[in-house]
């Protein structure tokens, strides 16, 4: 984060950080089933469409799939060692603060991640507001696009 002093204006903020990308940044891992198959026995997720490849080949899949909390994971960059190939692009975003704190999180999903896929992500800035908040009176939330694609597209 990028913390600057009073006063804050969010409409400049806003005018030159809205509408930036980060730029097409592929994931560090391939889609694998052992990464699926541990995540799901920590989190004790039974789905067969995760777990099981024969029930998975038989299914309108045709083979085992990622569960969506997953897409991240192999969308990004993993937590070490640190990425210089991707910078955060939310924490250059001028704010008053020096913190952050997710306060939602919505996903919407067009096809499921198989087994094989590269995925990659390109993270927009779409909006940068002010928003009192109950441990914040001045909080400024920055609202982040995020599409990630498979090797196709």
């Amino acid at each position: 984060m990028v913390k600057v002093p009073e006063p804050y204006d969010v409409e400049a903020v806003r005018k030159e950080w809205v509408g930036r990308t980060g730029g097409k940044v592929p994931g560090r891992y391939p889609v694998e089933h052992d990464p699926i198959r541990r995540h799901c026995h920590m989190v004790d997720d039974t789905n067969p469409l995760f777990l099981d490849p024969e029930f998975a080949a038989k299914s309108r899949f045709a083979g085992v799939i990622s569960p969506p909390v997953l897409t991240d994971y192999f969308a990004g960059q993993g937590a070490w060692p640190p990425s210089r190939e991707a910078p955060n692009l939310m924490q250059q975003v001028p704010t008053r603060g020096d913190r952050m704190i997710n306060l939602s999180q919505t996903l919407e999903y067009f096809a499921p991640v198989r087994i094989g896929d590269r995925l990659a992500s390109e993270t927009r800035i779409a909006d940068v507001l002010e928003k009192a908040i109950r441990l914040d009176p001045k909080a400024v939330c920055i609202v982040m696009e995020t599409h990630v694609t498979n090797q196709d597209g």
